[in-house]
């Protein structure tokens, strides 16, 4: 048995309205988008909305297929929303419920559309007159939901989905405008810093009546059958983009293997070093992504993958960079019709397609290796728009008491991408399909009581390419009361791969520092841990991929890295064959000999 989600029909080549006014409504569609993604981010309480940006913005219409999503978010929170509004349809419907007017839906059921539990959807149906025309939808990361520990990240050892928190499946906080208070009070009830997580629900509602308003306005301008004509042809477009770039790729099958750290610290080794196994076919303009050889989902532990809302996200997202590059094709309608192409299937009861209630709330590095496997599956199809291999995220939640006051603060930790045609890794940065932006320092001092204590870009650590893997920063935080922490995240055993005679980057660590003691090197996925005050917590980023080989790098750029104390001159030399002077030149007589000899 397996999860599949089947390709779709050849987009009609017949336009229903004019390009220009589809190109318009296009832009309007977007436009709501970003201005539900901008009112929900400034109204917000948390930073992990606020400043990191992990929500996401979108319409739908009726069916629940997307019509725009918000720019500004990330694609691991826009990209679950048609299976939030599809998982609500489908509850609605079993349940003989009706959508109202005034109506407003929570849902988060990660067996039924949503990404994982603490990514709460708020659903808002658009109605012009009496009809249904869409539904405004925001989801976002909670600080908490109830959980069996503090947080949201790093609940990764957990009975079952009912250990993860609250679970909403499709209900109605406002029904036809009337508040449901017993809702929000058994809400407010069981979830820690009630007042951040409802705060960040409200600018959620708020941000999806913007939505709704703006939608009505364009139905008004336009008259409902010229916009959802439009619509279809945006569709249509959409598809024919992708399926274009899908027909150029040769046909066949292309595979490959990638792992996930899984329980370093475990004695079980059936709980470490999981295979994600991809295999994608061509077939003309169609496209499969099958998971046949995954390894099976784990009881008790929460890294098991949500089949709709993560691993079909992380595969879409891969897809539409890898095929359909902005710099290249500008901007494209992000649609329903990019994804009628693509079929995705998956063995039911493996770690890409768990069963109820296998538990799922720290998904989001497995399914980030999900997005590099792909990309290195299809890595000899389209050499050149690819990069190397990514170095992975973590996330560690911070918790504690101010006296009888309990604060909680979720840090993600940044990754770096691979070496790609042309140019270096990108440094430091969140990737694939997590793109979350980094905390502000500020920020962090200014809310809980944590001091960031180092942050820097690690040095000596390059990954030798002709373009180099993307470097990574060492950030330090230190405890200012007692607490805990607890881990999601990846790449401490795998190396990111490199490409076409480049390197494998380099793996990352996670350290805890106590009092005049020791330091401790702690896994990459880790439940709940006590710490005192005044310990810190030490996060040394992966190093992405090298891509081509080393030996064509430009010297001017190997001296670079070696002048900003990347690389080291001996490292230069064995690695890169440049010699650089102890002046701090390129010695180019000894740099051609030296790269002539490794010939």
């Amino acid at each position: 048995m397996s999860a599949s989600q089947p390709a779709g029909q050849s987009a009609a080549m017949q336009q229903r309205v004019d390009p220009v006014t589809a190109s318009i409504i296009q832009g309007a569609l977007e436009n709501i988008a970003i201005e539900m993604g901008y009112k929900l981010m400034r109204m917000a309480y948390s930073s992990i909305i606020r400043e990191s940006e992990d929500f996401g913005a979108a319409l739908c219409d009726p069916q629940g297929r997307q019509l725009c999503e918000c720019s500004k978010s990330t694609p691991l929170q826009s990209g679950p929303i048609p299976g939030y509004v599809r998982g609500i349809i489908k509850e609605f419907e079993a349940r003989g419920e009706s959508f109202q007017p005034g109506d407003v839906i929570i849902h988060n059921d990660p067996y039924n559309g949503a990404s994982h539990a603490p990514d709460i959807g708020f659903c808002v149906p658009i109605f012009h007159g009496d009809r249904l025309i869409g539904f405004s939808v925001t989801t976002a990361h909670h600080l908490d939901i109830g959980s069996s520990q503090p947080g949201s990240v790093g609940v990764v050892v957990c009975a079952d989905s009912y250990a993860e928190g609250l679970r909403f499946r499709a209900l109605k906080v406002f029904d036809r405008g009337r508040r449901n208070e017993a809702l929000w009070r058994m809400i407010t009830d069981n979830v820690r810093v009630s007042e951040l997580v409802v705060g960040d629900m409200d600018a959620q509602i708020a941000a999806c009546h913007v939505g709704a308003r703006r939608l009505l306005d364009l139905a008004d301008r336009y008259g409902l059958d010229t916009l959802n004509d439009a619509i279809e042809d945006l569709f249509d477009y959409s598809e024919r983009l992708m399926r274009s770039q899908i027909e150029k790729l040769p046909d066949g099958t292309y595979t490959a293997t990638g792992y996930v750290d899984g329980f370093l610290g475990s004695d079980d080794d059936s709980l470490k070093n999981l295979p994600v196994k991809i295999t994608a076919t061509v077939a003309g303009s169609d496209l499969t992504i099958d998971f046949e050889g995954t390894a099976p989902q784990v009881s008790g532990h929460a890294i098991n993958m949500p089949f709709v809302g993560t691993v079909d996200v992380a595969v879409w997202l891969t897809l539409r960079s890898i095929l359909l590059d902005s710099d290249v094709y500008g901007n494209i309608p992000q649609n329903d019709g990019l994804y009628r192409s693509i079929r995705i299937s998956a063995p039911r009861g493996c770690l890409a397609n768990p069963v109820f209630p296998a538990p799922t709330i720290a998904r989001f590095a497995p399914g980030n290796v999900v997005a590099d496997t792909l990309m290195k599956a299809l890595a000899p199809a389209v050499p050149e728009q690819v990069c190397a291999g990514v170095a992975n995220l973590k996330a560690v939640t911070f918790n504690g008491f101010v006296n009888e006051q309990q604060w909680v603060h979720i840090e993600i930790f940044e990754g770096s991408y691979g070496g790609r045609l042309g140019r270096d890794g990108m440094d430091s940065v969140d990737t694939l399909y997590a793109n979350t932006r980094n905390n502000p320092v500020e920020d962090i001092e200014s809310h809980v009581p944590l001091r960031v204590t180092r942050y820097e870009l690690r040095e000596d650590a390059v990954s030798p390419g002709r373009w180099r893997g993307g470097l990574n920063s060492i950030k330090e935080v230190e405890f200012l009361t007692d607490g805990a922490i607890s881990v999601e995240g990846d790449g401490h055993t795998n190396a990111p791969w490199g490409f076409q005679g480049g390197k494998e980057g380099r793996t990352s660590h996670l350290q805890l520092i106590r009092h005049q003691e020791k330091q401790v090197e702690l896994p990459s996925m880790m439940a709940a841990m006590p710490v005192s005050r005044g310990d810190r917590i030490r996060a040394i980023g992966g190093i992405g991929g090298g891509y081509g080989n080393p030996f064509e790098r430009a010297p001017a750029q190997v001296l670079s890295d070696v002048l900003d104390g990347y690389l080291s001159r001996e490292e230069a030399a064995r690695e890169f064959g440049v010699v650089v002077s102890t002046h701090g030149e390129v010695d180019r007589a000894a740099t051609d000999r030296l790269r002539a000899g490794a010939n």
